[in-house]
């Protein structure tokens, strides 16, 4: 069941730290890890990418990808640069203080499918 990125928000408890006026677009599936290699080998478009990475290579790769969103887990935070690159790339970024875990949990139960 595909949840807008509002409603993934308010799941996770979530700030946007870019993206406010993208928060309707919809989300079929999601992705956790922190290995980037794992992301390139199984995520798909209109993907929800959910890791405890801020680094440039989290940004590349969903730009390669065609990911949607990206969550940064247990509360981090990317530096601005990393914001400047979602911007150019039209990727929402938001950050939950849950684990990786419990995050991918709760989307879980909500109805969003790991792919």
């Amino acid at each position: 069941m595909p949840l807008t990125l509002h409603e993934i928000k308010e799941i996770l408890n979530a700030k946007v730290l870019h993206g406010h006026n993208m928060l309707n677009e919809k989300i079929y599936s999601a992705c956790g890890s922190d290995l980037m290699s794992d992301v390139l080998a199984f995520v798909k478009e209109q993907t929800l990418l959910l890791t405890g990475l801020t680094n440039h290579h989290v940004i590349r790769t969903a730009e390669l990808l065609d990911v949607s969103a990206i969550v940064f887990v247990r509360g981090k935070h990317p530096a601005g640069d990393i914001v400047d690159m979602a911007k150019e790339h039209s990727i929402v970024l938001m950050s939950t203080s849950d684990t990786l875990f419990t995050a991918c949990g709760k989307l879980y139960k909500a109805g969003l499918s790991g792919g």
